[in-house]
């Protein structure tokens, strides 16, 4: 298989509403697989469940723009290799963000998992489960019933096609 751009959209989040709190839109002339999600918290010592999806959107949420190669702990686009281009990805507030304030329209729900939050929730499909996300295409990482208040952890690793 051929050297692809492979970009993590990582964001760290004060959470208490269900609420979309990542989405990630493709450019228009490049679509992405999600390679792997993770989502984890930081504040909570108690065991509890929640649940999390990845949705695709029909139209996007109002999102808090994400950046390209935002340093320390800030919400953005990482890049896996520091020597590669910028993403294809749309950085807007109709784009890729986080922390939706209006939610859009959501489609389907091709994936969807309830975790405990003091162990997380990681999926890692086998290739042949990735989703794929084409050109203009818009998925969503969301709460559909408000979690508890805390701060949650997202990284999402992406392979541009």
């Amino acid at each position: 298989m051929p050297h692809r751009d492979t970009y993590i959209v990582r964001a760290e989040l004060t959470i208490s509403t269900a609420i979309t709190a990542v989405q990630i839109k493709a450019g228009s002339t490049a679509g992405f697989e999600i390679l792997d999600c993770t989502v984890t918290q930081k504040g909570s010592t108690t065991s509890a469940q929640e649940k999390i999806a990845l949705v695709r959107k029909t139209a996007a949420a109002t999102v808090t723009a994400a950046s390209v190669g935002s340093t320390g702990l800030a919400n953005g686009v990482f890049m896996t290799d520091p020597n590669m281009s910028s993403p294809a990805l749309v950085l807007s507030t109709s784009g890729t963000g986080f922390t939706a304030t209006s939610e859009g329209t959501d489609g389907d729900v091709p994936l969807q998992l309830g975790f405990n939050v003091l162990n997380g929730c990681y999926e890692i499909p086998v290739p042949e489960r990735r989703l794929w996300v084409p050109p203009s295409g818009i998925i969503g990482v969301k709460f559909f019933s408000a979690p508890s208040s805390q701060i949650w952890e997202f990284n999402i690793g992406i392979m541009e096609l």
